[in-house]
């Protein structure tokens, strides 16, 4: 089996923009907590995903998702989701469409206030 990466790459982070992370009802591709994507050419996806937060109490219930969201979006030969909870998020991480949301949703900019109160 030779995968069109890029297609499965799109596939993957479509799908994934339906995983919300519980602290901040954004999805984890938006909040940038996506932090690898590696698909080969015979169809093996490793992803390594973080959390807001390391004593999130959901982190098990994200990794599952996330590998069903990636069994349901492309037809892969293995999985491997890698929970990441060493690298600390930061609201830094957001893309700009997350930020905007954030911003919709609570009404005021989280990367502004974060970089006041962080420098």
């Amino acid at each position: 089996m030779t995968v069109n990466v890029e297609e499965w790459r799109k596939k993957i982070m479509e799908g994934l923009k339906e995983v919300y992370d519980p602290e901040i009802p954004i999805d984890i591709v938006n909040l940038g907590l996506i932090y690898d994507l590696r698909i080969s050419q015979d169809g093996d996806v490793y992803i390594r995903v973080g959390a807001t937060t390391p004593s999130c109490p959901v982190t098990e219930d994200i990794t599952y998702t996330v590998e069903q969201v990636i069994k349901e979006s492309v037809n892969a030969k293995s999985v491997n989701v890698e929970l990441d909870l060493d690298t600390r998020w930061t609201p830094l991480m957001m893309t700009d469409e997350g930020r905007k949301t954030f911003k919709g949703k609570y009404g005021y900019d989280i990367v502004e206030l974060w970089k006041a109160q962080n420098g």
